[in-house]
């Protein structure tokens, strides 16, 4: 659970946890269970994540905000959405595209068996590794979804 510490109806401390009011208050037994109405007593509030907002991860970043807000009487910690740098994208595409070419390698060794000279391979099973070795010129490169891997013959 995430609390936030409130003082003069302002964030004072945030994160903050039943741990750190024990010790802010060490002349005071608290119950096991400690009641929200308690927490507010000692200006501790419960803290509720928000939804994720839609986003694009390819070319945004998801940052939860530094303190929460009150809305409608509750503690909330929202999130901010900001747009990566040109430089960070390339840097996600080059980390993506590094993925998705071992799992690529990965599914054709797994077949490699199929091209020995003693082996006869299917049409199917030639389909299938080309398609897997022409992802790298799949319209959604380097950002794959699993719809768009090719599947393996039975």
């Amino acid at each position: 659970m995430n609390y936030v510490k409130v003082e003069d109806g302002s964030v004072s401390t945030y994160p903050y946890s039943i741990k750190q009011l024990k010790s802010d208050n060490k002349n005071v037994s608290f119950p096991s269970e400690i009641s929200a109405s308690t927490l507010a007593d000692f200006g501790v509030y419960s803290v509720t994540v928000e939804s994720d907002p839609e986003y694009n991860e390819n070319t945004q970043l998801l940052q939860p905000n530094a303190a929460p807000t009150l809305v409608d009487g509750a503690w909330k910690i929202g999130w901010t959405v900001t747009e990566r740098t040109s430089e960070q994208i390339s840097e996600r595409n080059d980390l993506m595209a590094s993925v998705n070419r071992k799992k690529r390698n990965t599914l054709l060794s797994e077949t490699d068996f199929y091209a020995l000279s003693d082996v006869t391979m299917s049409s199917e099973m030639t389909t299938y590794r080309q398609a897997l070795r022409d992802l790298p010129t799949h319209s959604n490169w380097p950002h794959l979804e699993n719809g768009d891997w090719p599947t393996k013959p039975e």
